[in-house]
């Protein structure tokens, strides 16, 4: 079998469920698909230092809940609830949502904590791509990452680099892996994200999978 499928798309409804759950017509589907996709990019854009993973967003009749998954939902949430309510402004100010429509849908917006920061593949991802914009030896700073997420737990992790690695000439591979990622199972939860790293000589591109327990 050819590794050519997403493992998260591979395990939806077995472990994963859909990160947009609605349903619409013709009409609005199209619509309602690039809200979805210009929610997403902005507010990963603007809650970046809390460490988004991932957002979901579940629309009913006159209703859109957002549920954003954060490592760190005190940076979300600020003093008092004030970030939650700049935030909902912000989000009804990108959908275009006039006070008092009485036709628009309610914004209801949830933060989630992430427990474990280390056992999320693209918290992960995302850090490695830090470190190496910041020009941090590649070989250093995927073993350290490796160390990281067995530590908290995981059954096993694999993580490949790929790119001009350290400005280097030719572009090559570096792959690391330790425990167990059977990824062609679907008794087993693994994780999986990609993340570009734009460094000075060009992208290097960032994969991980994480088995977990």
């Amino acid at each position: 079998m050819g590794q050519k499928i997403n493992p998260i798309g591979f395990r939806v409804g077995v472990f994963y469920s859909w990160n947009s759950r609605w349903f619409a017509d013709k009409k609005n589907y199209k619509k309602f698909l690039l809200e979805d996709f210009k929610l997403r990019e902005l507010l990963m854009k603007r809650l970046k230092l809390a460490g988004v993973a991932r957002i979901e967003i579940e629309r009913s009749i006159n209703k859109t809940d957002i549920i954003i998954f954060v490592a760190k939902p005190g940076l979300v949430i600020g003093r008092g609830g004030t970030g939650m309510e700049d935030l909902k402004k912000f989000v009804t100010k990108t959908l275009n949502i006039k006070p008092g429509d009485k036709n628009a849908s309610k914004i209801d917006i949830k933060v989630e904590p992430i427990k474990e920061p280390n056992l999320d593949a693209y918290l992960v991802a995302v850090n490695i791509a830090d470190q190496l914009v910041k020009r941090l030896p590649a070989k250093r700073v995927i073993n350290q990452a490796l160390d990281r997420v067995l530590q908290a737990g995981a059954k096993g992790v694999r993580i490949i680099l790929s790119g001009r690695i350290g400005g280097a000439e030719i572009a090559r591979r570096e792959r690391v892996q330790a425990g167990m990622i059977p990824l062609t199972t679907l008794r087993e939860k693994i994780d999986f994200a990609k993340f570009p790293a734009l460094t000075k000589s060009g992208y290097v591109g960032v994969k991980v999978w994480i088995c977990k327990k």
